[in-house]
């Protein structure tokens, strides 16, 4: 009986990343159907393609169906390998750069892991550098560094502040702080001192009360600050603190966090340009 299941695998002569992210941007389209995937890093030579290759038609056999494949193989003789397969295979280097070759006028240097190399303008060390600061300027811990944020999102407890901000200094190289909005700080509907002055770097997250209780009953049991009723008081407090304020904000139920770091760069227009 063929499986419900979709075998997919991501293959990389390098750490799988390309191959994964796009993969997995593509995949998301069909969220009607149920895969099963498996990362293969480092497949560098033709004696590791050929167990990669038996790995996946053992998928394909096992499944009844036929494993989808990413890869994003450089050395021919490797990717000689994999075109003998049995999966459905998509050659996320040769359906991209074949085409730019064609329209730049200019072969690709073809170089394993040049997606993925350090920058030599100083790139890689701004993503350590935001990352550092996000670690340091997390959950309210530094408000005196506010000054060198380029955001500050702030939220009620467990609502994705801490994820989003250390994406975004990964991805993009952004300073982001985060501040949690307590008991205290929505009380007054004023916004709190120390944010005040910070408002138009402010970005509001909230959450549906049902999940965030969810989340929150994992953290603290049977407790008052994971009850459903205290999970709506502050998520309904919050909210109208944010239009009341005309802090921007969105909901991050049901979102991953490069969605909610996606629509927050797009209604902030706050970019840095990372590799």
């Amino acid at each position: 009986m063929t499986s419900e299941i979709r075998p997919v695998f991501f293959i990389s002569d390098g750490t799988g990343l390309t191959a994964e992210g796009l993969g997995q941007a593509l995949l998301s389209q069909f969220d009607t159907i149920p895969f099963e995937k498996t990362t293969l890093p480092y497949i560098d030579s033709v004696e590791k393609a050929k167990k990669a290759v038996a790995e996946i038609n053992a998928a394909g056999i096992e499944c009844g169906t036929t494993p989808i494949v990413f890869d994003t193989i450089v050395n021919q003789e490797v990717r000689d390998v994999f075109a003998n397969c049995d999966g459905f295979l998509v050659d996320i280097f040769q359906t991209f750069l074949k085409p730019l070759e064609r329209e730049l006028g200019k072969g690709s240097s073809y170089s394993v892991g040049m997606s993925h190399a350090v920058a030599p303008d100083g790139q890689y060390a701004r993503r350590i550098d935001a990352i550092n600061f996000a670690l340091d300027n997390d959950d309210g811990a530094r408000i005196r560094y506010y000054d060198q944020a380029d955001l500050i999102l702030v939220g009620v407890s467990r609502s994705g502040k801490t994820p989003t901000s250390l994406y975004l200094a990964m991805q993009y190289g952004l300073n982001i702080a985060n501040y949690p909005l307590t008991e205290d700080d929505i009380g007054d509907d004023q916004l709190p001192d120390s944010l005040r002055k910070y408002k138009t770097k402010l970005f509001g997250l909230t959450i549906d009360p049902e999940r965030l209780q969810a989340i929150r009953e994992m953290r603290r049991p049977d407790s008052r600050y994971a009850s459903l009723k205290q999970c709506q008081y502050e998520v309904n407090e919050v909210e109208a603190l944010y239009r009341r304020h005309a802090v921007p904000f969105l909901s991050t139920t049901e979102r991953s966090v490069e969605e909610i770091s996606a629509r927050i760069l797009q209604v902030t227009g706050k970019r840095r340009s990372v590799s």
